[in-house]
């Protein structure tokens, strides 16, 4: 297995929508057509803090992950929120999640970021055995109101 991981780019956008469908057809989610043309341009658009980068195995789009640089509270330096993480059902258990969890660590620090922090729904078993193995679970308990 040949893995890439990249920069998502104006000319991945025809391999991103699939990936980006799936992921929230996981999480029982639709977003209406301007949600997702808008957030496709901010993730390409260098003035925003939205980044992209997708997984490629062997020449196949397999993967993506979305993260956001934003200010904190707790620190002089911005925190990177990883939003996004998504790995095709049928490479699932190669690594390929580790990889791009790894590069949003790496732009992170890159950018002079202090942490990394990221959200999972709790029966999310699967995935919280790897972030159990590569992040600390500080135990928080997020809250939400739509408005």
């Amino acid at each position: 297995m040949s893995l890439d991981i990249r920069p998502a780019s104006a000319a991945d956008h025809a391999v991103w929508e699939p990936l980006w469908q799936a992921y929230l057809r996981f999480y029982n989610t639709e977003l209406p057509d301007e949600v997702r043309a808008t957030t496709w341009q901010r993730l390409l658009d260098p003035a925003e803090p939205m980044n992209a980068a997708i997984a490629w195995v062997d020449g196949k789009a397999v993967g993506l992950v979305h993260w956001i640089f934003h200010r904190s509270c707790w620190s002089v330096e911005h925190s990177c929120y990883l939003q996004d993480l998504f790995v095709s059902a049928d490479v699932r258990g190669g690594g390929i999640g580790r990889a791009l969890i790894e590069r949003v660590y790496a732009q992170a620090k890159a950018a002079g970021s202090t942490r990394v922090h990221w959200l999972t729904q709790e029966g999310n078993a699967t995935a919280r055995t790897l972030y159990g193995k590569i992040a600390d679970f500080p135990g928080y308990v997020q809250y939400r109101k739509a408005l």
